[in-house]
């Protein structure tokens, strides 16, 4: 989506209808950015609001998806490492090892809880073993790395929010309701 501005992404959105996720990060960018919004992009915004509460615009959700490999992978690395950093010496980077596994891997999406415990149990059934193989590859291959490239950069460096956010994603995924509605 090229550049446009928050009076430009409403009248859009009222002429269609429709707020798409994209329009939606756009005029949450604009905002973050600027450091006063003029009156007319308050009226824009307020003129938003209110078909967004009569429903005269609708906001698309963005698709909600995740893919089951992710988590089977992170799972095996995550004791396959453990039980070498127990025993050795040696500390291995699991982000590492599951991104080489994950490349190797046939990507299984899911959209419902169902789909997701279908994917695992076929995942599991199939590919355990081709799962297992790929991850002690990398680790192999990882252990056998040389250490050049000192400066890389690690994608988003993990606070302890993301972990956390993580943790909780992963432990959603095998207990959909661990957390108690109050």
């Amino acid at each position: 989506m090229s550049v446009m501005s928050i009076e430009k992404i409403v009248e859009q959105a009222l002429q269609d209808g429709y707020l798409t996720p994209a329009m939606e990060a756009e005029v949450g960018r604009i905002c973050d950015n600027a450091s006063e919004l003029s009156i007319e992009e308050y009226m824009a915004l307020d003129r938003l609001m209110g078909a967004l509460l009569t429903g005269e615009v609708v906001a698309v959700p963005r698709k909600q998806f995740i893919n089951v490999m992710e988590e089977l992978v992170l799972t095996e690395a995550i004791a396959r490492v453990a039980e070498i950093e127990a025993t050795s010496d040696k500390s291995l980077d699991v982000g590492d090892i599951a991104a080489y596994a994950l490349n190797r891997l046939p990507p299984l999406y899911a959209t419902t809880e169902e789909g997701a415990t279908y994917q695992r149990q076929r995942a599991k059934a199939e590919l355990q073993e081709f799962i297992s193989q790929q991850v002690g590859e990398a680790i192999s291959r990882y252990l056998d790395r040389p250490d050049f490239y000192p400066e890389r950069q690690a994608i988003g460096k993990n606070t302890g929010n993301e972990v956390l956010r993580q943790v909780s994603t992963l432990l959603q995924a095998y207990a959909p309701n661990f957390e108690q509605k109050s």
